[in-house]
């Protein structure tokens, strides 16, 4: 089955000081896929960086636009009318607050929920189009959004945020043969290889019996204090 999906777009902020920020995650996306399945070649096009690969006898466009993310949809659109491509065959990577981080989810038409690279895409093409969902957590707090997007992943996060990246490479000609679920058991599976080195972390039996060991002494310090008190109820 021929992919339906064409103009894969990342949203996120041009330049070196947003390049690590939760908000360009969709960057970070596209540049994982083209690493993996193509050989990059950007060139300044449609008001973003463009680049072509094929990939199962199918050309394929990806494009990272350089508007700054609330003009997204103006990048989009001029690739859009010049490739004649309608909406159903464009697919947008974007962070995704109201997923926790590493989580990934996929949908198609809807609301922006608020964000503004998805809000200007809208403007110029309506809502019909394929999404990416890229979880990044939320601050708790409305009025922290901006600056919570606008910061960088933690450092503590970096190793897990390159786990996920790899997934979706690996996930990707799933998402070329229209097969959602395909793709998202691969990426969810390659978080999975994340979660097992944090179990091969889990304490040695030697570990664990000097852990009851102190426990033990814990309560034995807890029932002496404990009887201390009854002394003087």
């Amino acid at each position: 089955q021929s992919c339906t999906m064409k103009l894969f777009v990342g949203l996120g902020n041009p330049g070196e000081n947003y390049s690590k920020n939760r908000h360009n995650i969709g960057f970070m996306a596209i540049d994982a896929i083209v690493n993996r399945h193509g050989e990059p070649s950007w060139k300044k096009k449609f008001q973003g960086l463009a680049t072509e690969v094929t990939l199962n006898r199918e050309k394929l466009i990806f494009l990272k636009p350089s508007t700054f993310m609330n003009l997204s949809g103006q990048s989009v659109s001029e690739a859009s009318r010049f490739y004649k491509l309608p909406s159903s065959e464009i697919c947008v990577f974007h962070d995704e607050l109201d997923l926790p981080f590493m989580k990934i989810k996929t949908k198609i038409g809807g609301g922006h929920a608020g964000h503004n690279g998805l809000r200007s895409i809208q403007q110029h093409l309506g809502p019909d189009y394929f999404r990416v969902r890229m979880g990044v957590g939320h601050p708790g707090d409305k009025a922290k959004v901006a600056s919570y997007v606008l910061n960088n992943f933690p450092k503590n996060n970096e190793a897990e945020l390159k786990t996920l990246l790899d997934a979706v490479a690996d996930g990707f000609p799933h998402l070329l043969e229209a097969n959602k679920e395909k793709f998202l058991n691969t990426v969810n599976r390659g978080n999975k290889s994340e979660k097992k080195m944090a179990d091969d972390q889990i304490p040695t039996e030697k570990q664990t019996s000097s852990m009851k060991i102190l426990g033990k002494n814990n309560e034995t310090k807890k029932s002496a204090l404990e009887r201390l008190l009854e002394k003087f109820r």
